[in-house]
């Protein structure tokens, strides 16, 4: 039969009806890995508050996560979060910015930038690149500096172990040491420091900074490391609040769109690198709130088991965990949020 369309005979997920209206979701086809991903490779995790989710839940599929820097003996393990330890590959915590990322690369191999990176509050010292990791601060500035010499020596080490790095792209908004051009963790003022509008500016990198960060930190980590492979999701947990004047659904509808093109750019250019479709599981018409918490950013533990399980079943095929049902997702979905939602009321009536 002769072909009149350059649509004819492509294969049913090409098309919106057979690939997404009908058939479980998410679509058992959704993502076809561009390369193998073993339990024993050597994963290093990075990116935002999402990406803590991936790492747990790689762990507990038996994957190799790499943690250079672990929680020490004798802190208890409630408080390990809290402190930065077991959250990523290294205590570097939340990396939202692909700015952030290319920054503790270069400080990792370049050794650290001598710029307004140490907040002070109530007596106490803190890394203002990684402002929440020590929560109570250090005794002084000099500890704070011996303390990142060590964090970076950890990063330099683990990443050039790594086989393989997954990195969670967060945002494109960022707050910027205005001398010196370099962008901080959170805004200044929020955990520690004051913020000064004469040293401190606001940022929203545009697609192709994004794209020109993300390449720079990649050709970084290959040149100690060229067989690492990468893998890039976004986040789909939607900005806390935006500094750029629009609203704040604009602006994180803004922020993930553009990230999600450079992680689309990336993966059609370079064989090494991958994209695995979490942003869109979470976020697509099919799931609706399902996925969410009540405040509509948090994702639920049965969404991120989804998410995982997609992941999974993709790189473990039939060693993977069983799939739960659409169905099923939604019914434990709606059971955590009703159980959190008597829990707020007990404690309210408590």
């Amino acid at each position: 039969m002769e072909k009149i369309s350059p649509y004819q005979g492509l294969e049913p997920r090409a098309f919106w009806r057979t690939g997404y209206q009908e058939g479980d979701y998410p679509p058992a086809d959704l993502y076809r890995p561009k390369w193998a991903l073993s339990k024993t490779d050597r994963i290093v995790t990075a990116g935002s508050c999402f990406a803590q989710h991936v790492g747990r839940a790689l762990r507990k599929n038996g994957f190799t996560v790499l943690d250079a820097e672990p929680a020490p003996e004798g802190l208890a393990p409630e408080r390990h979060g809290e402190n930065g330890y077991g959250m990523y590959s290294a205590r570097y915590g939340n990396i939202y910015t692909t700015r952030q990322l290319r920054q503790l690369m270069e400080e990792a191999w370049d050794g650290p930038r001598d710029f307004d990176a140490i907040w002070t509050k109530g007596g106490r010292f803190h890394d203002a690149m990684r402002p929440n990791v020590d929560p109570q601060g250090l005794d002084s500035a000099e500890a704070v500096k011996a303390a990142r010499v060590k964090h970076l020596a950890a990063v330099k080490e683990v990443f050039s172990q790594a086989d393989v790095f997954i990195f969670t792209l967060g945002l494109t908004e960022a707050w910027m040491h205005k001398p010196s051009g370099q962008v901080y963790a959170i805004a200044p003022g929020t955990v520690a420091g004051v913020y000064d509008p004469s040293v401190h500016g606001f940022v929203n990198f545009r697609a192709a900074e994004v794209r020109a960060d993300l390449v720079a930190a990649l050709a970084r980590l290959k040149e100690t490391n060229p067989k690492l492979r990468v893998l890039l999701t976004v986040s789909p947990v939607p900005l806390t609040a935006t500094a750029s004047g629009g609203h704040i659904l604009a602006a994180t509808t803004w922020s993930k769109s553009v990230l999600r093109a450079v992680a689309g750019e990336l993966y059609e250019d370079f064989p090494e690198v991958d994209y695995f479709p979490s942003y869109e599981i979470v976020t697509s018409t099919r799931a609706g709130i399902s996925f969410f918490e009540p405040n509509f950013r948090q994702v639920t533990e049965a969404g991120v088991a989804r998410v995982m399980q997609v992941f999974t079943a993709a790189h473990l095929g039939a060693a993977a965990p069983e799939t739960e049902t659409e169905e099923k997702t939604r019914k434990r979905s709606e059971e955590e949020r009703q159980a959190r939602k008597a829990e707020r009321q007990k404690a309210k009536k408590g």
